[in-house]
């Protein structure tokens, strides 16, 4: 039992030592020898553990009880690249990865639910005063036709206008006829009503209230015996031709999603059918406890089987791009920055700094820093980044635009709506420089002191710049105005 439990543990350290083998190897060039060789150029000399601070000549290091060590021109005549002896990167089982452009398509899934098309309502209401006869047999959340009827109203003031236009009718006096006709429709009384008097010839005082539109009744306001007043909400009907599907993006994924996608939605209600649509709009307020943004889809509903308060699984497409990519186990990410070793010509590996944008499954699109066909280490990096450090080799780093030394500051004017744990709620408007809509979110500032003096209510100017954090607000100016 012993021996075969020691025997266990030895074969569990070999990677270990390996690896430490391995990595002592690439030490050893940096440690191993400090006077210089004869023969070979020296750039610089530098302490290994402070390998920044480059010195003209050998000594003693200021930093450290050590010698200083020569940094060799054949090593890298730019002073950013290593040789690595190939049995070494053997041991290292070290694997490099080319960057190349593929055609990717992605797509976000969230959840969702339907709601009326509120571009679809009709609003009942009474055209003059009067009492209220009759109920028809409907209740809220029926779906009805256009043209139900709903009530019927008795309406004594149409009674005197109704006749007036009778008795003119048989003098024939066109002109008083059409005065007459007139008075008719500045009373209230709906076209339809006025053509079945033209056409029957008898005054009728009582009006059958009818659906304008089919859909859901959404509510019902009148009851049999009661007295309505000019104006008065009578019924409020949704039409269903069309709903809306509202999904929550993460806030992250807002730039990913715009007016116009293709969206595929599955409702459980009828499982294994996809139902398509497109995002009709990206709505302008964020929800600060979940950190989502709405974004509206709509659905047609020719035979009116979608019913709002349905749920849906909805996969958000985008269009197909071609960028470049390389596996994301390359990147080295340090918290302020990402790197990558780039593989060169005779063994040789540089570090250098990219810029990363999204990731697809196992793959990392590079924005800036590498080009399609260069080799990059996908595997036995970190070792080789930790030997870059002890060399002194710095990474190269991303050019810079030449107009800025930070990064812009973005305005906006908006409304505070909270103030805590540092942080300031806002409704603000468009930051336009970055084509970001209104919306309603919390910011960290760069200085607590820009929070004195302020509180809910406030009407603002702030100036935030980008940071690794997101948005930081670095001015607030309280304006006098409401917005």
């Amino acid at each position: 039992m012993t021996f075969q439990f020691k025997r266990l543990a030895l074969v569990l350290s070999l990677p270990l030592m390996v690896s430490a083998t391995a990595l002592f190897g690439l030490s050893t060039a940096a440690f191993g020898q400090s006077p210089a060789k004869e023969g070979k150029e020296v750039l610089y000399w530098y302490d290994p553990m402070v390998p920044q601070q480059k010195f003209d000549k050998p000594g003693k290091s200021p930093f450290m009880d050590m010698e200083l060590v020569p940094r060799y021109a054949d090593e890298g005549g730019d002073g950013a690249s290593m040789s690595i002896d190939p049995s070494v990167t053997q041991n290292l089982g070290m694997r490099l990865a080319t960057a190349t452009r593929e055609s990717i398509s992605q797509s976000l899934e969230a959840t969702g639910a339907l709601m009326f098309d509120e571009r679809d309502v009709a609003v009942v209401q009474a055209r003059a005063g009067g009492f209220v006869e009759r109920v028809y047999d409907r209740a809220p959340e029926d779906v009805i036709e256009k043209g139900a009827p709903l009530a019927d109203l008795l309406v004594p003031e149409w009674v005197a206008a109704q006749e007036e236009y009778l008795a003119l009718k048989g003098i024939g006096e066109p002109q008083l006829l059409a005065a007459a006709r007139q008075r008719l429709r500045l009373a209230g009384m709906p076209p339809e009503v006025i053509v079945q008097l033209e056409r029957t010839g008898k005054a009728r005082p009582v009006w059958t209230v009818r659906s304008p539109i089919g859909g859901v009744l959404n509510s019902l306001d009148v009851r049999e015996g009661m007295t309505v007043s000019t104006g008065a909400s009578l019924a409020r009907v949704n039409g269903l031709e069309k709903v809306w599907l509202e999904v929550a993006v993460p806030e992250a994924q807002v730039a990913n999603v715009a007016p116009g996608q293709l969206v595929n939605a599955r409702l459980p209600a009828f499982a294994g059918e996809v139902l398509e649509g497109t995002i009709q709009a990206v709505l302008p307020q964020a929800n600060l406890d979940s950190r989502t943004v709405r974004v509206r889809v709509e659905l047609p509903n020719p035979q009116q089987r979608l019913r709002p308060g349905m749920t849906a699984e909805v996969t958000l497409s985008r269009n197909v791009e071609d960028v470049l990519v390389i596996p994301s186990e390359a990147v080295i990410r340090t918290g302020r920055r990402a790197l990558v070793m780039l593989a060169e010509d005779q063994g040789r590996y540089r570090p250098i700094e990219v810029r990363t944008g999204r990731e697809f499954d196992d793959q990392t699109e590079v924005l800036e820093g590498l080009e399609a066909g260069q080799k990059v280490v996908a595997s036995g990096q970190f070792l080789l980044d930790s030997e870059a450090s002890l060399r002194g080799l710095t990474a190269q780093g991303l050019e810079e635009p030449a107009t800025s030394t930070e990064p812009a500051l973005h305005e906006a004017e908006g409304t505070i709506v909270s103030l805590e744990d540092g942080m300031v709620g806002l409704s603000h408007g468009p930051f336009k420089t970055l084509n970001m809509p209104g919306m309603t979110m919390s910011f960290p500032v760069a200085d607590q002191s820009l929070l004195t003096k302020l509180q809910t209510g406030d009407h603002v100017r702030v100036g935030a710049r980008e940071s690794e954090e997101g948005l930081v607000i670095e001015h607030i100016e309280k304006l006098g105005g409401q917005p």
